[in-house]
This record gives C-alpha cells, sequence and structure tokens, in this order.
C-alpha cells in the first residue's frame, strides 16, 4: 500500500462525513475486533484509536484521522481481503499505524486503559 493511498483514506472530511463515519464506527468497530482479535496485533492499539476518537478532548481533525482509519477497518470491502490468513490485515494495519502516527500527541494513557479493560472483557467472556 502505498502514501498516497493511505493518505487518502486519512483524510478527515467534512463534518458530516465524520459525523457519519463515526456513526458507523460506533456501531461497527467492537463487534468486528470481537471477530478479529486473536488474529490481529494492533488490537490494543486499534481499541486506544477508538477511545481516543469518542474522547471530547481530543481535536478534531485528529477524530476525523482516527474515525476514518477505524472505517477503514471495519469496512467489509477493503485492498487486502481479512480472510486471507497473515497478509489479510497488512493493509489495515498500515493505515491504522499511520493515523497513529499521524495524532499520537493525543492518544493518552487513559485511552489505552479504557482499551485493556475492554479487551480483558472481551477475553473474559469468550
Amino acid at each position: 500500500m502505498d502514501d498516497v493511498k493511505i493518505g487518502e483514506i486519512l483524510l478527515p472530511g467534512e463534518t458530516d462525513k465524520q459525523r457519519a463515519r463515526e456513526e458507523v464506527v460506533r456501531a461497527k468497530f467492537w463487534p468486528k475486533l470481537k471477530r478479529v482479535m486473536a488474529k490481529v496485533p494492533f488490537a490494543r492499539d486499534a481499541a486506544a484509536a477508538y477511545y481516543c476518537a469518542i474522547d471530547r478532548d481530543t481535536p478534531l481533525r485528529a477524530k476525523g484521522i482516527i474515525l476514518a482509519a477505524l472505517a477503514y477497518f471495519i469496512m467489509p470491502f477493503d485492498a487486502v481481503p481479512d480472510m486471507l490468513a497473515v497478509v489479510g490485515f497488512t493493509d489495515d494495519i498500515a493505515v491504522i499505524t499511520a493515523a497513529l502516527a499521524m495524532i499520537r500527541a493525543h492518544i493518552k494513557m487513559e485511552h489505552y486503559d479504557a482499551a485493556d479493560a475492554m479487551l480483558k472483557r472481551q477475553q473474559e467472556a469468550e
């Protein structure tokens, strides 16, 4: 996946587009992460990014970037199908990693704490 494609995916978008992405992410993020949690090495970072995106203190531009990356992660159709064992999530990890690098200053330890707690609950529920 080249930098141009990742850059296009991570555009924050207009306010209406950002709201629509937030609704999709809120509805579909946890079910998708729960299904693939054991297969993806970036589950903790993705969960922390989710909590950063819903944090009222996170700046709008950072939220837009995070929501774009998480929306890409939960989309059923992406550049590399997630059904392909190891390589299926390489595009997702590239997008999430790029998004995290762009907004790293806005992800707080409390986001990681919330992510750890939720991932632990998800594992215990299995």
